[in-house]
């Protein structure tokens, strides 16, 4: 029997931004199978464009994903990008540090909500399992108030969120390195970037599982 991984979350999960096949889910796979020295089979539940609040909401109510969390002894989670991006987009000229803290303080709250449904799911279950969550880089590096922004999540994320939990602070790896790392529409990693995220994932190990 292969373990079974979930991956849920936004367009990095997806992959957007490389070629098919190149995205970090594949590549942590990969990583993982060699770590483990068993076979791990994924389902890829990303989405792009999604928030935190859209992922709140499908992993409450949608009943497959739910199932295949339930199920799963590798999640990966990659949210707060679109929040971060929206908050940019709609920022007024003035007041641009509380229009940010609001997006944050939303986005934050999300996140607790989601792992803390997780944390349901998965109560009663004798399964050893690890939850592995992407921190966020900056697509901003230009604007001072996203950049406190991704740092302040990614600390928050960074918290503690019970046994088997980590998150992978890539902020520094992409840091001054956005030309290389991201892709096209400079918003996204593309294949070198998301080799790196998931090199920062397996660094975090895999215990209980191996």
């Amino acid at each position: 029997m292969a373990i079974p991984y979930t991956a849920v979350g936004d367009s990095l999960t997806v992959g957007f931004g490389a070629m098919p096949g190149n995205g970090f889910v594949p590549a942590y796979r990969s990583l993982a199978q060699r770590r483990i020295g068993e076979q791990v089979a994924y389902e890829n539940w990303g989405v792009n464009g999604l928030t935190s609040s859209e992922l709140y909401d499908n992993v409450r109510h949608h009943p497959r994903l739910r199932a295949s969390l339930r199920d799963a002894q590798i999640i990966t989670i990659s949210i707060g990008g679109n929040d971060l991006i929206r908050a940019a987009k709609s920022a007024p000229s003035q007041n641009i540090s509380q229009h940010f803290n609001k997006a944050l303080t939303q986005c934050q709250s999300n996140f607790s909500g989601i792992m803390q449904t997780i944390s349901q799911l998965k109560s009663g279950s004798r399964t050893p399992y690890i939850v592995r969550a992407v921190g966020l880089y900056n697509p901003y590096p230009q604007v001072a108030a996203a950049t406190q922004w991704v740092q302040q999540f990614n600390g928050y994320m960074g918290g503690h969120w019970g046994s088997g939990y980590a998150a992978a602070n890539i902020f520094s790896s992409f840091y001054g390195r956005e030309r290389e790392l991201l892709s096209f529409d400079h918003l996204h990693p593309n294949g070198k970037g998301y080799k790196v995220i998931a090199e920062h994932l397996n660094r975090l190990g895999y215990y209980p599982l191996a």
